[in-house]
């Protein structure tokens, strides 16, 4: 990020909710870039993998030849947020940009989506009120390394997480309008700039 200008915060496009996630970036200030080859990653300052449907989203991203050049921007340090079936995408059977193993739909089908109050550490600790999570067909973390920090749970199945400056959840935030997930992968930006 340069300082006369805005965070470039690119959002994978390729299928799934990826206009909500742009239109709360936005908001935020963010200037927003809808990634669909390798050349959209260029002059990132951070990168959003939003919700959707991980096969399809990973037959895009081979397509398209974007896995190597999504590992490359993750390994050079660039914040990134995966939602969904973003938490999926970073795992280790995919990208494995986190060291997680996801656990597709383990809540259940669609009926079985539901809506939670987590707690997130930096994010909606006491006196800041819960996040509002909304889960659609989520996923959990079935498994994760040493270096992944557990950030909320749900009956003891973990559902949100972090890696140095990749942040997972298995939930929708751009559905329930709290763009505290958002401001924290700006917060990411910022701090890995020296801003």
């Amino acid at each position: 990020m340069v300082a006369d200008r805005p965070p470039c915060i690119g959002v994978l496009a390729l299928q799934g909710g990826f206009a909500a996630h742009a239109r709360m970036l936005e908001g935020l200030g963010a200037a927003v870039r809808e990634v669909r080859v390798p050349a959209d990653l260029q002059g990132l300052d951070g990168l959003v993998l939003p919700g959707g449907e991980s096969t399809t989203m990973t037959l895009g991203i081979a397509r398209e030849g974007l896995a190597e050049p999504l590992r490359e921007l993750a390994a050079a340090g660039t914040p990134v947020l995966g939602t969904c079936a973003g938490l999926i995408m970073l795992d280790r059977e995919h990208l494995g940009i986190m060291d997680t193993r996801a656990e597709r739909n383990a809540f259940g089908r669609q009926v079985r989506s539901f809506e939670a109050d987590l707690e997130l550490p930096g994010i909606s600790e006491p006196p800041a009120p819960p996040m509002r999570a909304v889960f659609i067909r989520a996923p959990w973390i079935a498994e994760h390394g040493a270096d992944v920090e557990v950030l909320a749970a749900v009956d003891g199945h973990p559902v949100a997480a972090r890696q140095g400056n990749a942040v997972v959840v298995s939930f929708h935030p751009e559905l329930s309008g709290d763009d505290r997930l958002h401001r924290m992968l700006l917060e990411l930006v910022a701090a890995r700039d020296g801003a």
